[in-house]
């Protein structure tokens, strides 16, 4: 059985670490709303980017892209996403399993026919000890401390470029789709090739590949010089925003995941502070009846 003076160390102990988990719970809760605003403020111009782009392609059924193409995958980049520190919960421990699980898809492929392109320090850390020849392009680390357009901009120019020269025949995205404050789902999208412009962001309203009312989606757009030369530009723009949107998730999962888990810690804090304050105080009483029963006993000793 521990001493009173044990324990009182571990009360202290304990207090400490209850006074760092309340602290990141509060940090972790003021960047979730800062991620959250950043989504709310994008959400509305990608909404209506998806919105343009599927009425156009169902108005243009026959409509040929290079970034749409279709062909055996031989090259495949995999985009993976998660944080860059950890206490938060299983958020990269689920990011890396959805990883592993996307990886396995494409055993049939030598390492170097596999690009990775790792947001993450957590994630490129895990990679990297598999100590496999992957072919890593680049590093963006700094990109989940801040995500900013630009980043993300970087990483789906280059994306689209290898897939124009076809350096790479598909591209996957994994990460952690924030879906509340209390539940983040892993998730992998095809980025490339172009399929349908729909998104755990953006839930589609119908069958995308089918003509919509008026072949435009009940939209009357008035378009120049025409619709093919619109959708060649307007498809490089929607994958750019949908990089910068997923990365901007990943943030707010994240946040949302830490705050979790800062609150799990700091409640199991107060458990044990209130048994070990039970337990101290048990023992003092025990101490106190024993000095006690000694000091009636030498006076009855006496007599």
């Amino acid at each position: 059985m521990p001493s009173l003076k044990e324990i009182k160390s571990r009360i202290g102990s304990v207090k400490s670490t209850k006074k760092i988990t309340s602290a990141m719970k509060m940090v972790a809760s003021a960047k979730l709303r800062k991620s959250q605003k950043r989504i709310e403020s994008f959400l509305p111009y990608q909404h209506k980017l998806d919105e343009i782009l599927k009425s156009f392609l169902g108005a243009s059924p026959d409509f040929a892209s290079n970034l749409a193409e279709e062909r055996d995958v031989k090259r495949v980049a995999i985009v993976a996403l998660s944080s860059n520190s950890s206490l938060c919960g299983a958020f990269n421990a689920n990011a890396f399993k959805l990883f592993k699980e996307t990886l396995a898809r494409y055993r049939h492929l030598p390492d170097d026919a596999i690009e990775i392109y790792a947001v993450g320090k957590k994630i490129e850390g895990e990679i990297r000890k598999l100590r496999r020849e992957f072919n890593f392009r680049g590093s963006y680390i700094p990109l989940m401390d801040e995500p900013n357009f630009a980043g993300a901009k970087q990483i789906a120019q280059s994306l689209m470029t290898d897939f124009r020269q076809h350096k790479i025949d598909k591209v996957e995205l994994v990460y952690n789709h924030f879906k509340s404050s209390a539940v983040q789902v892993p998730t992998v999208e095809q980025f490339l090739p172009v399929s349908s412009p729909k998104s755990p962001l953006n839930p589609p309203q119908g069958d995308l590949n089918s003509p919509l009312e008026g072949g435009q989606g009940g939209a009357d757009y008035i378009v120049e010089p025409d619709r093919e030369t619109i959708l060649q530009a307007l498809i490089p723009q929607s994958l750019q925003s949908k990089v910068y949107a997923v990365v901007a998730d990943s943030s707010a999962a994240e946040q949302a995941a830490r705050l979790v888990a800062m609150q799990v810690a700091t409640d199991n804090a107060e458990d044990i502070l209130d048994e070990l304050t039970i337990q101290f105080n048990k023992q003092r009483q025990q101490a106190i009846t024993s000095e006690l029963l000694d000091i009636v006993g030498g006076a009855e000793a006496q007599k």
